[in-house]
């Protein structure tokens, strides 16, 4: 049940990321059920993907990055969870899953969409750990 609330709260914010950002998009209908249908189980699949992105790549990533992040006071995370997007934009067009983050500065944007509603859905559900 644990892994299911995960999974559903992070296709929520790629789905918000998706609707307020020109750059981050998956290729489908734009409107009506036949949207719903055709990007629920991408959409589903790039955020099992993003999960374990995160869980892999970004923990080795933040390691190797500890100097710029002490040094920006935090900020550099910024780049590593935009790095982690980008990484997960390309593993998603290689599947072809029709996901798409056209460059960082969308990127960054992104992550910060997705973090900021990944942090309101779980605020609205209540984590249970």
């Amino acid at each position: 049940m644990r892994f299911l609330t995960w999974l559903l709260t992070h296709a929520a914010a790629l789905a918000v990321a998706t609707w307020l950002l020109d750059g981050i998009r998956i290729v489908g209908p734009r409107s009506g059920t036949a949207e719903l249908q055709e990007k629920l189980l991408p959409l589903l699949l790039v955020a099992l993907i993003l999960g374990v992105v995160t869980a892999v790549v970004k923990p080795v990533v933040t390691f190797f990055s500890i100097p710029f992040i002490v040094l920006t006071l935090g900020l550099f995370l910024l780049v590593v969870n935009a790095a982690m997007l980008l990484l997960t934009g390309w593993i998603a067009e290689q599947a072809g899953l029709g996901f798409r983050v056209d460059g960082f500065r969308t990127a960054v944007l992104g992550a910060v969409v997705i973090t900021l509603t990944t942090w309101a859905v779980d605020g609205l559900v209540g984590r249970r750990d």
